[in-house]
């Protein structure tokens, strides 16, 4: 049977005119001319019967139908450009795999730890897309994501299935000089300094405290950042306290730049979780996640020489 498929030039023209909402513009992206623009996206729109363009005696807009359209084929190409040069790379060799991944955890946990997967899996090729929120695996080329939440969270995600890989600790740190030679402070004592804050998650202070059985009164002041990343530049310049999930923080604490200022970890409400669509699964995610498990079954939550959390409340 005959698929009801546009050209692929006629649509990379029509995705190019859509994002900059001109044909001059799209021709001068991809090397052709105007004319050559309009004419694509003029037999686009008569194959398909739609007018994906209303032009203006100012210019050209899209019409809804339009903004829909370019919105799914955007997606539909750059997940053929991405499988193209997936197969290209690879030569048709090996297997791989596509994960959607917090952007910190990805740079200062998976990252770090995919050396040891190219050693034991030479044939097993890993990608990473940065993810902040949940999405539909079926608008995406992604195999699986790990992504940190509650258990409510996950169970929303709709058409996934999701496993357990490690709870988040959480503890104060900070520069060693913020210190001034003392090796740790008391929570009321910490409440007096410079707290750095993460700007996802505003009460994680006041929890915090909450679970010492201190009333600070300025737990949600001070500087807001986006991203972890951030509040550990913040923290080993010495700007203040960071509340950090100890696995984002290894390198630093083993290095000495930011250090434990109260030994008091507390359970986030948040955990560490592989998400994939609820569907057969691929071989090379099975290879990946049977590496995965087992990493995160290794994974040491508490710095040295800290008490588990196990007797403190937890942070719920």
């Amino acid at each position: 049977m005959r698929r009801k498929l546009p050209s692929i030039q006629a649509l990379v023209c029509f995705v190019a005119a859509a994002r900059h909402q001109s044909f001059t513009r799209a021709a001068q992206e991809l090397f052709l001319t105007q004319g050559a623009v309009s004419r694509q996206v003029a037999t686009l729109e008569e194959s398909l019967g739609v007018e994906l363009f209303r032009r203006t005696q100012h210019g050209m807009t899209l019409t809804p139908a339009g903004a829909d359209y370019a919105r799914q084929v955007t997606q539909r190409l750059d997940a053929l450009e991405r499988d193209t040069l997936d197969l290209m790379g690879r030569r048709g060799q090996g297997e791989s795999v596509t994960l959607a991944v917090v952007p910190t955890l990805a740079t200062r946990w998976l990252i770090p730890r995919l050396a040891a997967l190219a050693r034991e899996q030479p044939e097993l090729t890993v990608h990473i897309d940065a993810q902040t929120r949940p999405f539909l695996f079926g608008d995406t080329g992604v195999d699986a994501a790990i992504f940190a939440g509650t258990d409510d969270q996950m169970r929303q995600w709709a058409g996934t299935r999701a496993q357990l890989l490690f709870e988040e600790v959480v503890v104060p740190v900070c520069s060693p000089a913020l210190l001034r030679g003392r090796n740790e402070l008391s929570p009321a004592a910490l409440a007096e300094l410079p707290l750095l804050q993460q700007s996802t998650r505003p009460d994680a202070w006041r929890q915090w405290f909450e679970s010492q059985g201190v009333d600070a009164l300025r737990a949600m002041a001070g500087p807001r950042y986006e991203q972890y990343s951030m509040q550990v530049a913040a923290a080993t310049s010495g700007l203040g306290v960071a509340l950090m999930p100890t696995l984002l923080i290894e390198a630093e604490l083993a290095a000495g730049s930011l250090v434990v200022a109260s030994a008091h970890p507390v359970l986030s409400r948040r955990s560490y979780y592989l998400v994939q669509p609820d569907l057969p699964e691929r071989p090379a995610l099975t290879l990946f996640k049977s590496w995965l498990l087992a990493r995160s079954a290794q994974q040491q939550l508490m710095p040295p020489g800290i008490t588990p959390p196990g007797a403190a409340a937890r942070d719920r």
